[in-house]
């Protein structure tokens, strides 16, 4: 059944209400990273350790962070599920004298000389037996 409405049926409108599009928020074009002729790692300056450690990485990626107030290079990973891992190098500049480091010298112990430590050792702990020893002795003398 049909309901009349005060138009005819054959009736179709010739205004159309006009259609608004929606207001589009400005959005930045994407910028991707530099990348490195070494097949996808990013280098990136920071400054610290500290800052290579709060570096975050994506999954299965690699970043190489170059850290301005040292001669070092961290390489940081992160595999499949996003863990971290990274190593540390240090470098310098060809041509450039390294300073050699004055480690002290290390010095090892000859047998004998650990043998004689480890009796002077087993002297002092039975000399520290018989002064145990006599002390309670001389407590058990005194209770009585």
């Amino acid at each position: 059944m049909a309901y009349f409405n005060g138009f005819p049926a054959s009736y179709q409108p010739v205004y159309q209400a006009p259609q608004y599009q929606p207001i589009q928020q400005y959005q930045q074009p994407y910028q991707a990273p530099q990348q490195s002729q070494s097949g996808g790692v990013s280098i990136v300056q920071i400054q610290g350790e500290a800052a290579a450690k709060s570096y975050l990485v994506a999954p299965n990626s690699t970043v190489q962070l170059w850290d301005t107030d040292a001669g070092v290079i961290y390489i940081k990973s992160a595999d499949a599920s996003g863990m971290p891992s990274m190593k540390v190098l240090d470098y310098t500049i060809r041509g450039e004298t390294v300073p050699v480091s004055s480690a002290p010298a290390v010095e090892y112990a000859t047998k004998d000389e650990v043998n004689a430590l480890a009796e002077k050792i087993r002297g002092l702990k039975e000399e520290l037996g018989k002064r145990r020893a006599t002390r309670l002795m001389k407590e058990e003398d005194e209770d009585e």
